[in-house]
């Protein structure tokens, strides 16, 4: 179970994790690749840590959230004066994205007092909008350090292979022991989309469990049309109250540079072993539940204002529409001014799921329902 932290100290590492990632993404605005490849990309050796199985994630220890957990405190939190929503009848597997970036290491230990700060911080403001489901389990996992998605070295991929072996073994306790009676939600950001797409292609696609998919949130990393989307065992999400399928989205803000992001698509292969740079891939608009749409600001039931120091946040209706883009990413418009974390190219990615926070619940809200309806 989630321990229960006093308030005051909550602030204190959350507001400490805010000023530590500031000072790690702040840099990127100005720096090119080269330059932040060789800030971030380890220059030691990987050692290969021992593996891990199901049976590791018995201990409570290696899970930010567990079932029902603590409220109020990770995928649990309500922003100010939000109302309590309406309980979720599903179970919510959530991996979180990248908080791990001493390039000293390639894989984070797992009582990286750092890297585990960092992830609470955005576990409360990447997964609250889930908070509402019976369950939520959320792990932690031997992430790789953020250099390995600037790099090719064979070192990266293993770094990689080491933090997807966790996420298997947590998802393997997880279907062991969550509810078998509640539908199943997946869901991550970033690093956590990223071994996600995997996950499903491993565990998910062309198994009974796929019928148990209410929806699968993979956000803030490209899922391509023709190399992944097809080895997922989804389709992707047609419409708002469209069950067992698949939502993506990477969020910029108008001028868009994503020649970054469009540079770690193509290092990577796709889930079918092909190349995929230069690939399309999908973008399903968080406002309307479909690909390949546009909505007005207001439309945005809400998005999550964070406050200069957390864990303080609001919820402002109405500040940014999205359309989807013919290249394939979430373009938003007008750009809110949410903090220093916007990154290079008016790249949004921090605040995928924060920019849509009311709306992304109400859409984890409605197709669980639709699960529901369909087997009743």
């Amino acid at each position: 179970m989630v321990r229960a932290i006093p308030l005051r100290r909550r602030r204190d590492r959350a507001a400490l994790a805010l000023l530590m990632i500031f000072s790690l993404f702040s840099p990127l605005r100005a720096w090119a690749s080269d330059v932040a490849q060789f800030a971030f990309v380890p220059s030691v050796a990987f050692t290969p840590p021992p593996p891990r199985d199901a049976g590791d994630y018995a201990d409570p220890a290696l899970w930010f959230a567990q079932r029902q957990g603590v409220s109020g405190e990770g995928p649990r939190w309500l922003p100010a004066k939000a109302s309590p929503p309406a309980p979720v009848s599903a179970a919510v597997f959530f991996l979180h994205p990248t908080s791990h970036f001493d390039r000293g290491v390639w894989n984070a230990a797992p009582h990286d007092t750092q890297a585990n700060a960092r992830a609470e911080t955005f576990l409360r403001g990447l997964a609250s909008p889930f908070g509402a489901a019976a369950e939520v389990w959320a792990p932690r996992y031997r992430q790789a350090t953020f250099g390995a998605f600037l790099s090719d070295q064979p070192d990266a991929a293993k770094a990689l292979d080491v933090a997807y072996g966790d996420v298997l073994a947590a998802f393997d306790h997880f279907t062991a022991h969550a509810d078998p009676r509640l539908p199943i939600v997946l869901a991550g950001h970033s690093q956590g989309a990223f071994h996600l797409m995997r996950l499903m292609r491993d565990r998910i696609a062309g198994r009974p469990i796929a019928q148990r998919i209410a929806a699968a949130y993979v956000v803030g990393w490209p899922v391509s049309l023709s190399h992944d989307l097809p080895q997922m065992g989804l389709p992707a999400c047609t419409a708002a109250d469209q069950p067992g399928c698949i939502l993506s989205w990477q969020s910029f803000a108008e001028p868009a540079d994503p020649r970054m992001v469009l540079a770690a698509y193509a290092r990577f292969p796709g889930l079918d072993g092909r190349a995929r740079g230069g690939t399309p891939f999908l973008c399903v608009n968080p406002l309307t539940g479909q690909q390949a749409s546009a909505a007005p600001p207001g439309a945005n039931a809400g998005t999550l204002v964070p406050h200069l120091l957390l864990p303080g946040a609001s919820l402002s209706t109405g500040l940014v529409g999205a359309r989807c883009g013919e290249d394939g990413f979430l373009l938003i418009s007008p750009a809110p001014r949410l903090g220093p974390l916007v990154m290079p190219g008016n790249n949004y990615h921090v605040y995928d799921i924060p920019l849509f926070w009311a709306n992304t619940q109400a859409d984890v809200a409605r197709r669980v329902q639709a699960w529901h309806r369909a087997r009743d």
